[in-house]
């Protein structure tokens, strides 16, 4: 069974994780599991309260596949938890990592981006951590996927999902069906600009 755990503090962004967990545990199979700083309660940028299964200080890689930064205002607040030797550590396993919309500051803080192609919400977002790798943002909105390392903008939940199912060798024609689906929408969005 696949095994992911997700890093959610106060104020996360209920839906930029969302979808790939849904999707991951009802049709795939996946144990997933959240974290939090001490194991404690936290309530997302909507007002869902959430139970975490553990606490940060309690993760541990065996059997772990995937291990997720979910983004949310916190990341920024200066009383965010270091993540930086926990994500090197997963990393040196080759744990697939991916953070999202301020998930991504988290990984560029740890030096995760500094070797690999990656996006968030914008380059500026990722130079004020003073990582060393500047030279390979992607400047797009949907996710993006380089060496079992997965970013996004917290605007692209749909193509972040399927980069990381993909990083995981999942990648059938049903998920090309629902992924689809869920992208639908913002093609009709566009049409509608024109």
């Amino acid at each position: 069974m696949t095994r992911a755990i997700t890093i959610l503090t106060e104020n996360f962004a209920d839906w930029e994780t969302a979808l790939i967990n849904s999707t991951a545990r009802l049709y795939y199979g996946f144990y997933t599991q959240f974290a939090t700083p001490g194991g404690l309660p936290v309530t997302s940028s909507g007002g869902m309260l959430v139970t975490p299964q553990l606490a940060l200080e309690d993760i541990v890689f065996d059997e772990l596949d995937l291990l997720m930064v979910c983004g949310g205002s916190h990341w920024q607040s200066g009383k965010a938890p270091d993540l930086s030797p926990l994500l090197r550590a997963a990393r040196a396993k080759n744990i697939v990592l991916a953070g999202i919309c301020d998930g991504t500051r988290v990984l560029a803080q740890a030096g995760v981006l500094d070797t690999v192609r990656h996006t968030s919400n914008g380059a500026d977002n990722l130079t004020q951590t003073g990582y060393a790798g500047a030279a390979l943002y992607q400047d797009v909105p949907w996710a993006v996927a380089d060496q079992r390392v997965i970013t996004a903008p917290g605007t692209a939940p749909v193509s972040f999902t399927a980069e990381v199912l993909r990083a995981l060798g999942i990648a059938d024609d049903n998920l090309a069906a629902y992924l689809a689906m869920h992208g639908a929408e913002h093609g009709k969005t566009a049409r509608a600009e024109r």
